[in-house]
């Protein structure tokens, strides 16, 4: 307690009425929440087991838990749930499957799973292409997050791409249920729905839970905040974190407004604002609180710091998108060499994901390492994970999901149908669909034909099985399993380009590599099944990996940007129709641009850059843009603009030439 501020300690001690913690960036929120943690198990008597922590990433739970455990220790803290709020609905649907009429052991579905389905059950009802897929498997999820069920969906459809949706996600809703899975959005549906119609079960639960904290509570949507809100139910102990001003999901169905409804939902509650920022220079802030000062507001705030005054934020335009790119990476090497710092120090934040590509190339240039953070992880690409799927299935054949996403790729005319009456039939005789797909009382359901279809798959799949374990070469039996199904062919059917039919089967071929090394790195007695088991550990290793302190450039949206911070920060491309963004202008939809820039400027600790071009190549034409309007409404005396016709000081015109750039290249080296 004695190294929080007096607003902190504050919020730690209050626990008589729920309470929102309205905390600005770089409040340090994070020890406010694990520290009331602690001091509800240590000072209130609380028991960890009745306390629910909520966030929204693992890696902020994992820091969460990592930090309440070196305050509360021995076995105190034991039985404390900290998690996001889908691993949170999880669990309730775990211990709860049976009234909400899952067998054990149900499947996840995610995106892509979910995806999948909702093209095959879309071709019953028209051809659908790619987009039509897309916009259908958004809308559902949008119903599902606002707790929409698929007869009141049909009944509130007016638009066409609406009535198709909804006609979708009844078959879709049912054919999950079949399967015995549930999709993303269902992890908070689910126990949302079992709260609403059991409150027996209901009351069970409340009586469990003695204390909710919540965090990023501006991030909630509608199913979000009505889980929370019955969990607390009437005893009102609640403590959400939040800032409106950093409410930059609406697009995911965040909805900033729940902070609102808190004051209407909890008359009692009590707002204690964090608005120390222990981050950034006092110019900075000011230019965030300026900014931001432009969007309406329930609760006001202003940030401030201890940390000096601080830089000038500079404003540099270039004549077009390449410039731009090679003056932020000359920047960089002028800064490094000028600041003695670390790559990892310096950020640049774009918009949208197209940004990053030009920008790594003027970086690849000048030999400046750089790390793209959120891009796709090898185990989460399509292909990686068919194939995974098939190991999964080759060790375990009561794996429903790795089953379903298998058992039709490539396709056996296998469809939804018949996965259905399988799903329904290993339901009721309480099978895994693999071993109901060998019942012989399965023709009693289905036609003789699709039986025979199943029955070919598994029958197969215990081939390759029986090689891998008595084969002096199980690598050989899955190379063979791979080729046998014509999966080679299926990528270059179901993929654009020939080439990238070809890219996709490298990524095959190097899984399969990495299968071989992990089996010939084990134990002498090690087997196949042990070798994909840890395979199959690879995807969290490699996360993991992502997220040790490289030393390199970080490359980042504004929206992946949330919650990190560095020295120092450049933002690009702060032009109109980038940021705000064409289409957010179009909806009028400004706000939220004016949060996402918000956020942008609170990344940086120490210095401030934004740049623009003059010029953009967009679709193959070069058009000409305009400064964003967020540029006007920042301080104009906290700005130095460099390029906007005004005479360039020679220290510019040095960052522009090739013999100034090789002389840092050679000082850098030495």
């Amino acid at each position: 307690m004695h190294k929080l501020n007096d607003r902190q300690a504050e919020a730690v001690k209050y626990i008589d009425t729920p309470l929102l913690v309205l905390a600005g960036a770089g409040s340090g929120k994070t020890s406010v929440i694990t520290t009331k943690i602690a001091y509800l198990i240590q000072e209130c008597g609380i028991n960890a087991r009745n306390i629910i922590a909520v966030t929204f990433t693992n890696k902020a739970a994992r820091e969460m838990k990592e930090r309440v455990g070196k305050l509360v220790k021995g076995r105190a803290s034991h039985g404390l749930t900290v998690s996001t709020f889908h691993n949170l609905g999880l669990n309730l649907i775990r211990k709860e499957y049976k009234t909400l009429g899952y067998k054990p052991g149900f499947s996840i579905f995610d995106a892509q799973d979910a995806h999948a389905l909702i093209g095959e059950l879309m071709q019953r009802e028209m051809g659908s292409d790619e987009e039509s897929v897309d916009t259908v498997q958004h809308i559902i999820s949008s119903w599902k997050n606002d707790l929409i069920p698929p007869r009141q969906a049909l009944e509130n459809a007016r638009q066409p791409n609406e009535q198709l949706a909804a006609r979708v996600y009844e078959h879709y809703n049912r054919t999950l249920k079949a399967y015995n899975a549930v999709d993303f959005d269902d992890l908070i549906l689910q126990p949302v729905m079992l709260f609403r119609e059991h409150p027996e079960v209901l009351e069970r639960w409340q009586n469990k839970t003695h204390y909710v904290l919540v965090d990023e509570y501006q991030d909630t949507n509608g199913a979000q905040y009505e889980l929370i809100s019955r969990l607390v139910g009437d005893r009102g102990k609640l403590t959400v974190v939040g800032d409106d001003d950093q409410s930059i999901y609406a697009w995911r169905g965040a909805r900033p407004e729940n902070l609102a409804l808190l004051k209407k939902d909890y008359p009692s509650l009590r707002v204690i604002k964090l608005e120390q920022n222990y981050r950034s220079t006092s110019r900075i802030l000011k230019a965030a609180n300026t900014l931001i000062a432009n969007n309406p507001h329930v609760f006001e705030k202003t940030l401030w710091s201890e940390l000096g005054m601080g830089d000038i934020i500079r404003v540099i335009r270039c004549r077009n998108d390449e410039m731009e790119c090679e003056r932020i990476a000359t920047e960089i090497l002028t800064q490094k060499l000028k600041n003695d710092t670390h790559w990892k120090d310096y950020a640049v934040l774009y918009r949208g994901n197209f940004q990053s590509r030009l920008l790594e190339m003027k970086l690849q240039h000048h030999q400046i390492p750089y790390h793209i953070n959120g891009g796709t992880s090898f185990f989460s690409r399509a292909e990686v994970k068919d194939i995974m799927a098939y190991l999964r299935l080759l060790v375990n054949q009561d794996d429903d999901n790795a089953f379903l996403r298998v058992v039709n790729v490539p396709r056996r005319e296998i469809g939804p149908s018949t996965l259905e009456k399988l799903g329904n039939y290993a339901g009721t005789h309480n099978l895994s669909l693999y071993a109901a797909s060998q019942e012989m009382g399965l023709q009693e359901d289905l036609s003789s034909k699709y039986v025979e279809k199943l029955r070919s798959f598994t029958e197969w799949m215990d081939s390759v099985s029986r090689r891998c374990q008595t084969g002096d070469d199980p690598i050989a039996a899955i190379r063979e399993m791979i080729s046998d199904c014509g999966y080679e062919n299926w990528l270059m059917q179901t993929t654009a380009t020939p080439a990238g039919a070809e890219k996709r089967m490298g990524n095959v071929s190097f899984l399969i590599d990495s299968l071989q090394k992990t089996l010939e790195r084990g134990d002498e007695d090690g087997t196949v099944e042990d070798a994909i088991a840890r395979l199959i550990l690879r995807d969290m290793m490699e996360r993991q990996a992502e997220e040790e302190d490289n030393d390199k450039v970080q490359l980042l949206t504004l929206h992946a940007s949330k919650g990190l911070e560095y020295p120092y920060v450049f933002m690009m491309g702060m032009e109109e129709d980038l940021l705000p963004h064409r289409t957010s202008i179009e909806e009028d939809n400004i706000e939220e641009e004016r949060r996402l820039t918000y956020v942008g400027i609170t990344r940086a600790r120490k210095t401030l850059t934004m740049t623009l071009a003059g010029q953009r190549k967009q679709y193959g034409e070069i058009i000409d843009t305009s400064p964003s309007r967020f540029l006007e409404e920042l301080p104009q005396e906290d700005l130095e603009y460099i390029g906007f016709g005004q005479k360039a000081s020679q220290e510019q015109n040095a960052l522009t030439g090739n013999a100034a750039l090789a002389m840092l290249r050679n000082r850098l080296s030495e």
